[in-house]
C-alpha cells in the first residue's frame, strides 16, 4: 500500500498499525453516519451525504499529479483533502 486514509475520528486519535511498506497515512474524517439517529429516510441520508463526500475526496486525490510532486507536497496535499466539506469536528480528548 502506499495511502492509508482514516475516516473514523476515534482512527485519528488511536495509535494506527504500522503498515508493510510505511504508507503514506491522513486523516479524512466524516461525521459517523451510523451515529445519526431518526427516521430511516434521515438515517439514509447520512449514508448518502458520508458517501458524497468520501467520493470528492478520492476524486480530488485520484487527480492529483502525483508523478510531479515530492513527498512533501503530497502530504500536505492529502492532508488538505481531508479538510475538504463535511470533515467532522475533532472531538477534545477525554481526560
Amino acid at each position: 500500500m502506499d495511502f492509508v486514509f482514516t475516516v473514523c475520528d476515534n482512527a485519528a486519535s488511536e495509535a494506527c498499525p504500522v503498515w508493510p511498506g510505511r504508507p503514506m497515512t491522513a486523516h479524512w474524517g466524516v461525521e459517523d453516519p451510523a451515529a445519526v439517529e431518526g427516521t430511516d429516510i434521515q438515517k439514509e441520508a447520512a449514508f448518502v451525504l458520508a458517501a458524497r463526500y468520501l467520493k470528492n475526496r478520492i476524486s480530488v486525490f485520484t487527480n492529483l499529479p502525483l508523478r510531479s510532486l515530492d513527498q512533501m507536497a503530497i502530504a500536505a496535499q492529502v492532508r488538505e483533502i481531508g479538510r475538504m466539506p463535511g470533515a467532522s469536528k475533532p472531538r477534545p480528548a477525554v481526560a
